[in-house]
């Protein structure tokens, strides 16, 4: 089956901590990269767990907090230096694009590599189209314009039954439509249907990273449907008054945004310093969704098939 994992770089809050690192996530697709927040020591957990820098394509900024963009300029200061070649596409704000132009003209004159800005809104849409993947934003709701990224891998083709095929003899030029659904001709004109030919397709997988934001039923009707989503979880229900005000979410409000959504697997992050149990996050966030928790740590794979 295709790669479609997710690799936790960094889970915490704003506030570095001796056991967390500020947001960070990589999207591995195929064995491209797709990295989502960039929080300050990106780049040496990049390297912690063995990512390739070439591989890296794509950066996709969910708004313009420090802990979730600080880590770029070294990141690309860093590309710079391993000459890596082809062109890095960074999806952000019109503000971060202005940002970045200004610190990269100041430290990083020269790269081995073109750098795409691509400017986003805070509001729904298709962002990236690729052969077999596309990515949406849909807004949050935080203290600044923030979106969230949703990641969908597009229908697969359906599989042949090489017994049908070889039984009516079709010719290998026609394989590729039958898999795409189409039915048989025959020379005589007699039509196979394509459910003779062929078996269901794998399904395609999604994941929403959902980063800051306060509850919101809106960011379910968003994600409906996603398999498996990110949803920040600064604080427990013991800090839920901080929680809307500084625009975030406990993790029980994030295990009600994923039922709502329909996802079968939920991922915790962003956790706020005031905490040192991870695991507490994970049995709060089971009193409202039902589903498989993943308590985010630096380090941890997932992989979403």
């Amino acid at each position: 089956m295709a790669k479609f994992q997710i690799d936790i770089l960094g889970c915490g809050s704003a506030t570095p901590t001796d056991r967390h690192m500020p947001s960070c996530q990589v999207v591995n697709f195929r064995d491209s990269l797709y990295m989502i927040d960039c929080g300050e020591g990106a780049q040496l957990q990049f390297r912690r767990m063995r990512l390739k820098f070439s591989r890296l394509n794509h950066i996709f900024i969910s708004h313009l907090h420090g802990d979730h963009f600080l880590g770029l300029p070294g990141l690309l200061s860093t590309l710079a230096l391993h000459d890596t070649g082809g062109t890095i596409t960074i999806h952000t704000f019109r503000e971060g694009i202005d940002i970045l132009r200004k610190i990269m003209k100041v430290f990083c004159r020269d790269t081995s590599f073109d750098i795409v800005y691509d400017e986003i809104e805070p509001t729904r849409g298709i962002i990236l189209d690729e052969k077999a993947l596309t990515v949406e934003t849909f807004p949050l709701y935080h203290r600044v314009p923030t979106v969230g990224f949703l990641f969908r891998e597009k229908p697969k083709k359906r599989h042949l039954r090489g017994d049908m095929i070889k039984f009516h003899n079709i010719p290998i030029a026609q394989l590729p439509h039958i898999k795409d659904g189409a039915d048989f001709i025959t020379p005589e004109g007699k039509v196979i249907p394509n459910a003779l030919l062929t078996t269901d397709a794998e399904p395609s997988i999604s994941y929403a990273y959902c980063s800051d934001t306060m509850f919101k039923p809106a960011v379910a009707e968003d994600i409906a449907g996603v398999d498996t989503v990110y949803h920040e979880s600064t604080y427990l229900s013991d800090n839920e008054h901080k929680a809307a005000p500084r625009g975030h979410s406990t993790a029980a409000q994030a295990g009600r945004i994923a039922t709502m959504a329909g996802a079968r697997r939920l991922i915790l992050g962003h956790y706020s310093q005031a905490y040192d149990d991870d695991a507490s996050f994970a049995a709060e966030a089971a009193t409202t969704f039902s589903g498989t928790i993943i308590p985010a740590t630096e380090g941890l794979r997932v992989d979403l098939l």
